[in-house]
C-alpha cells in the first residue's frame, strides 16, 4: 500500500514526458492520445495540459467531459490511471499564466491569439500499478 499517494504518483507524473488522455467519442468509444507532459499539476487532484483547440478530443470534452489519464513509467514497469472529468478552459488569464514563449511552435497566435487552448483535468480517484500489483484510491 502507497504510503503517500500524492507524492508518489506526483513524482511518477512529474518524470514522464508523455501520458495518455482518454475521451469519449459521441457512439460511446474511448479515444486515446499521446500527450506532452502537463504544463502544471495540484498534487495528483488537478492538472493542466495545453492543446489545439480545434482538435477532436476539445468537443468531445464539450459534449462529455468524463476523461481518463494515464501516466506510465516503463523503465519500472509502473504506472498510474486517474479518472475524473475534464473541462475545456478558453480563459484569457488562465492561458496566460500557463503560456512559455517555447509554445509558439506549437500555437503562432501566442496566449492570445490563434488556436491555443488549456485543458483542466480534476481527478476523483485513480489505480496504481507497481510491483505486479494494483491498488485503488480516492482523491
Amino acid at each position: 500500500m502507497m504510503r503517500n499517494p500524492v507524492e508518489t504518483i506526483g513524482n511518477l507524473i512529474d518524470k514522464q514526458s508523455v501520458c495518455f488522455i482518454s475521451s469519449v467519442d459521441e457512439e460511446g468509444f474511448p479515444n486515446t492520445k499521446a500527450m506532452l507532459q502537463p504544463v502544471k499539476r495540484e498534487g495528483i487532484k488537478t492538472i493542466y495540459w495545453h492543446t489545439n483547440s480545434p482538435s477532436q478530443k476539445i468537443k468531445q470534452f464539450r459534449d462529455n467531459p468524463k476523461a481518463c489519464v494515464y501516466f506510465c513509467d516503463k523503465r519500472f514497469f509502473r504506472g498510474v490511471m486517474l479518472k475524473g472529468k475534464m473541462e475545456v478552459v478558453d480563459d484569457l488569464n488562465i492561458k496566460k499564466e500557463l503560456w512559455k514563449d517555447d509554445m509558439t511552435v506549437y500555437y503562432s497566435g501566442g496566449a492570445d491569439g490563434g488556436d491555443f487552448i488549456v485543458l483542466k483535468f480534476t481527478a476523483e480517484k485513480g489505480r496504481y500499478y507497481s510491483n505486479f500489483k494494483s491498488e485503488d484510491f480516492e482523491i
